[in-house]
């Protein structure tokens, strides 16, 4: 980001969708993410260097170091994506393999990695600097994670120095010359400061590829209002919500403004809650500029701890909540989403997301309560008798495995979708409830009546038994 002119960007990706459930109204939905950059803003002329680390770091401690940091996004935002920035002194130099330490710390993570090309302070006009360079750099890069499935790939940071012609066939050159980049994982950043996306989408040589927006209140002081920046997103969209992703978004965040509560005076409220609320209405992933960067005051999180024993914690709570709510995730605004741990009669233990994972199909069971996010369930009412229930942690929906209709059938967390394999009636039994799976009529189940930590959670036919009778407190 730049602190004369921040910057938001929408980022998107292909997302898989579980059976019987409808997709999502935008493939980039699934992409939670932050910044975390250079305390120089990116724009530097030798080596970037990230929020706590440094250059003298060998792979294994920048590693260590990432892992802090990371864990932070994880555990304070519920964010699975984080988008970095390359430069070509950063690339070609002896600093590389250590660089890599933090890529590689994200995708073990099981996080997606966003490498973003940023230009040199010394000649930042909105082109590349040196096209020999540029080359060499993102050969080094792809030819290092094109095989990688959660490393994605943006050409260039706003490319706000190119005609829109000239930065097309720039870009598509991009893609020919690296054509083991899966497109799939390439992010063409709007035109301009990534603002102009139906130049993009229209052109079919961009075809399969994800499409980057950025956005800020300074971009446009003349919107005043929540619905007035939506319309300016919604409108910047146009008909390709499905491959738009916000790469930047940000505001003051260090200040004690409160973006939980609708304000008619403070553009910057109105600027992060309408951009969320739409962004959550288009299905569009977003990565807030900047999670991380020190000293900068829109950052979302601030860097504590020593060494290799790095923590982070949230600057503003309200700021956070929009974030989230722009993923999906929580009520938002004036919504708040009651969560809850959900505890089965016969063991006494909760309903638990196991190792608090962020992917499709990690498994839903029974552990002791330990306060942990990824034990924390929202009942969202679809109005129809039935809820969804989502995941805290995750933001994602409990769901019998492919839609089975089976006694026994595995209960995982997925995508939330429209199925009815995700839709679940909460009915009560005496004191206790049981709850009903509307596909297939079968009851939440804790398999064999366990009592143990990690005993499986399925579904089964209702039969009144105490491993199928729950309660839920909130949490």
């Amino acid at each position: 980001m730049k602190k004369a002119l921040p910057i938001l960007a929408l980022v998107a990706a292909t997302l898989a969708v579980p059976v019987a459930a409808s997709p999502a109204a935008a493939a980039t939905s699934d992409f939670r993410g932050v910044n975390w950059a250079d305390q120089r803003d990116n724009f530097v002329d030798d080596t970037l260097v990230l929020g706590g680390l440094s250059t003298s770091d060998s792979y294994a401690t920048t590693q260590a170091k990432a892992n802090g940091i990371l864990a932070g996004f994880q555990n304070n935002l519920g964010a699975n994506t984080v988008r970095m920035p390359v430069n070509y002194p950063t690339v070609s130099g002896s600093y590389w393999n250590s660089y890599t330490g933090a890529i590689d710390a994200a995708t073990a993570k099981g996080m997606r990695v966003i490498l973003s090309y940023w230009e040199a302070a010394s000649s930042r006009n909105g082109t590349v600097d040196n096209t020999t360079q540029f080359w060499s750099m993102w050969q080094t890069i792809v030819d290092k994670y094109s095989g990688n499935a959660a490393v994605y790939f943006e050409p260039m940071n706003e490319p706000y120095g190119y005609s829109d012609a000239d930065w097309k066939n720039l870009a598509a050159q991009w893609l020919s010359t690296y054509s083991s980049a899966p497109r799939g994982r390439v992010i063409i950043s709007g035109a301009g400061y990534n603002q102009r996306l139906t130049t993009i989408g229209s052109d079919s040589r961009f075809d399969g590829t994800l499409i980057s927006r950025h956005t800020y209140e300074f971009f446009d002081t003349s919107r005043t209002t929540e619905d007035s920046w939506r319309e300016s997103l919604r409108t910047s969209v146009g008909a390709y919500a499905s491959r738009v992703l916000i790469t930047e978004f940000g505001a003051p965040m260090t200040d004690g403004r409160d973006y939980d509560s609708p304000s008619a005076t403070d553009s910057f409220v109105a600027f992060i809650r309408g951009t969320a609320a739409e962004a959550r209405a288009e299905g569009l992933g977003t990565v807030y500029w900047p999670g991380v960067r020190i000293a900068d005051p829109y950052r979302l999180q601030e860097i504590g701890g020593s060494g290799t024993s790095l923590t982070l914690s949230t600057t503003n709570a309200s700021g956070r909540d929009q974030l989230r709510y722009s993923w999906g995730l929580d009520g938002g605004g004036n919504v708040t989403l009651t969560h809850y741990r959900v505890t089965n009669r016969n063991s006494g233990k909760v309903m638990d997301l196991v190792g608090a994972s962020l992917s499709n199909s990690a498994e839903v069971k029974q552990y002791a309560w330990n306060g942990g996010l990824n034990q924390k369930w929202a009942f969202e009412d679809l109005g129809t008798g039935y809820f969804r229930i989502v995941n805290q942690n995750s933001g994602k929906c409990l769901d019998v495995a492919s839609a089975s209709t089976a006694d026994g059938a595995n209960i995982i967390q997925y995508t939330c979708g429209g199925g009815t394999n995700q839709q679940w009636q909460w009915t009560a039994t005496g004191s206790y409830y049981t709850l009903k799976a509307r596909h297939s009529g079968k009851c939440l189940d804790v398999t064999g009546a366990s009592t143990a930590d990690g005993g499986d959670i399925e579904q089964y036919t209702c039969n009144g038994g105490t491993n199928q009778q729950w309660t839920r407190t909130a949490s």
